[in-house]
């Protein structure tokens, strides 16, 4: 840029791609700016300049404050930063200005001291749960079910459960000839190329991994189970487990670990009779859809399954899939699923059906089984759905 550009920019004032800067002191403020325009579209970090719009000019030597700002380009950020460095003279003082360019996504976002930063409106700010979380989708960090899975290989994928997975759609795999294993994985659709390399896509990895949640951007994604004393968060915690392994096998461990909560002791008449918590078949149903429906694009979160003293949550990443609203869901309409492929595995495992009848299913067992309605909240905000399940007493 030109001193008649940044001029220009001056007089516009700050806003989403430009910021003023009084001094060249602040070298964790100006890092922090750098990284926050690094990790959106770019943008221009005036330096000499208050935030009224007035230049004030920098009495720090020239080509001091221009080094101070290339070690903080090349070392500051997490990764280098690419930007054009410029400066102009106005009597005795200087004005400085950072150019930063826009980034090739692919690579983690930049950070300061480890910290994350953004723009938000005019302002350098840290971002919130939700905002880091699309900052790390926008840097390639979106996960569907036939991307791949670049830090894993071949080796992660369990052969055995994919060619049992084969055998129970019918497909014959014993007989000669037979196609080698590498083109039934990519005709399968559970690895793909990248960069002449064969990787496990999220699909192959969660349904056929020797170990799903060992690849950097899967850890997250599994159960995660807890049984509080009271009705929310803040009591304490009689239980907590872990439903880990593939999308199946999340399922079947985490109504394990809720069926080694024990039975609860009710009385219909004069006759006392044990019964589960929340019926096994409405468990297996809410789970199942948290799996093949949660929003893989959010890296950093778990489906949460929650007991609580009155009822039974279930907190699964992303909002309703396709549109859905929850009036529709509620209906019993067309089944959508967001990770088809996934869903159509839980249907081979018998854990599932594609009729549409999931909420139809749990409404009918809990009606069954207390008389109450499942309740279901779609938060777009947090992005997260949330089916909740009354109970008509204690956990224990």
């Amino acid at each position: 840029m030109e001193w008649l550009d940044i001029l220009h920019r001056i007089e516009s004032g700050e806003d989403a791609r430009t910021e003023f800067k009084r001094t060249a002191s602040n070298i964790s403020s100006i890092r922090r700016t750098l990284c926050a325009f690094a990790n959106g579209d770019g943008g221009l970090l005036v330096v000499g300049v208050d935030n009224s719009g007035r230049i004030v000019g920098v009495e720090q030597d020239a080509d001091t404050v221009q080094e101070r700002f290339t070690s903080s380009l090349q070392n500051g950020c997490g990764r280098p930063v690419t930007a054009v460095l410029g400066r102009h003279l106005l009597g005795d003082q200087w004005v400085h200005w950072i150019d930063v360019q826009r980034h090739q996504r692919g690579y983690e976002p930049f950070n300061t001291d480890g910290r994350f930063w953004i723009r938000r409106g005019r302002s350098t700010v840290a971002p919130s749960p939700s905002e880091l979380q699309e900052l790390f989708n926008v840097f390639g960090l979106v996960l569907t079910e036939q991307q791949t899975i670049s830090s894993a290989t071949v080796d992660d994928i369990d052969f055995g459960a994919f060619r049992k997975f084969m055998k129970s759609q019918g497909k014959q795999i014993d007989n000669n000839p037979q196609p080698d294993i590498e083109n039934d994985l990519l005709n399968a659709s559970v690895c793909d190329w990248q960069d002449e390399v064969l990787h496990p896509t999220l699909y192959g990895l969660m349904v056929f991994g020797r170990d799903p949640q060992g690849q950097r951007n899967t850890t997250s994604f599994f159960i995660q189970c807890a049984a509080y004393a009271g009705t929310d968060q803040s009591t304490d915690v009689l239980s907590a487990g872990e439903g880990k392994g593939r999308i199946d096998e999340q399922v079947q461990r985490a109504v394990g670990w809720v069926q080694s909560l024990g039975r609860k002791e009710v009385y219909r008449g004069l006759r006392r009779i044990d019964c589960p918590v929340i019926p096994e078949s409405v468990l297996r149903e809410v789970l199942v859809n948290a799996v093949i429906h949660r929003d893989y694009a959010l890296t950093g979160s778990q489906i949460l399954l929650e007991m609580f003293d009155d009822r039974v949550d279930v907190t699964s990443p992303g909002a309703l899939p396709n549109h859905m609203t929850v009036e529709q869901a509620r209906s019993g309409g067309a089944p959508r699923s967001r990770n088809e492929m996934m869903a159509n595995a839980m249907v081979v495992h018998q854990l599932m059906e594609r009729r549409g009848r999931g909420w139809l299913l749990m409404r009918h067992g809990m009606r069954s089984f207390n008389g109450t309605e499942p309740r279901l909240l779609n938060d777009k905000e947090n992005r997260c759905v949330r089916v909740s399940f009354c109970l008509d007493g204690g956990i224990v």
